[in-house]
């Protein structure tokens, strides 16, 4: 009898101690954490302008361009002077070079011109083809409490008759948040974007013909 208690008694800890790394699988100690919002940017606007013209079109290639790489991620990238950072708890939707090649192709088809855009498994050969490199997509804090979008794209167009007749243009176009809000901040990047795109659309059906 007094063996047997004995082991009963050795034995108790060990339960104990086996229950207790069971429980531990189940419980977590770690602080939960409220998911990233979600943004997005290049909604697409209506134009009292009307409907692109089909008269004389001219099929533009989109080319592969470069992203920013600071940018081009799912991260709002802002800028205080040398220093880089990203706000916390707020995400975009997507890459922003994907939501970016959404922006372009939604801004061609909102605004007239003879312009149309063809893409991978589009038709076989273009007029011309369109490269756009996004040197900078940023939210600048400076003197005042909310920042100022800055965004700044290098447009290529290249003939596919002669390709050494290659013209370019730098657009940038700069748009403040009305507050230090991340909603502000979003709207603030589709006003820039929105110019800027504008711009590229205007120049492209221009140089294009």
């Amino acid at each position: 009898m007094r063996r047997s208690a004995v082991a009963k008694l050795a034995l108790a800890p060990v339960l104990a101690l086996g229950l207790a790394l069971g429980l531990s699988g189940c419980i977590t100690l770690l602080p939960k954490s409220a998911p990233a919002q979600l943004y997005r940017f290049g909604i697409p606007t209506p134009t009292a302008n009307g409907a692109p013209s089909s008269v004389g079109a001219i099929s533009v290639f989109r080319a592969n361009g470069a992203f920013v790489r600071e940018a081009a991620g799912d991260r709002i990238l802002t800028v205080t002077g040398e220093r880089a950072a990203y706000i916390a708890d707020a995400r975009w939707v997507a890459p922003a070079e994907v939501l970016f090649d959404e922006a372009v192709s939604n801004a061609f088809e909102a605004q007239p011109g003879r312009v149309r855009l063809v893409g991978r498994g589009g038709p076989n050969r273009a007029d011309v083809a369109l490269r756009l490199d996004v040197r900078n997509f940023e939210a600048r804090y400076g003197a005042g409490a909310a920042p100022v979008v800055h965004v700044r794209i290098r447009a290529v167009l290249v003939r596919s008759q002669d390709r050494s007749q290659a013209v370019e243009q730098i657009f940038e176009a700069e748009a403040p948040a009305d507050q230090n809000r991340v909603t502000a901040i979003v709207a603030a990047y589709n006003q820039a974007l929105g110019k800027v795109l504008g711009e590229v659309v205007a120049w492209t059906n221009s140089s294009a013909g």
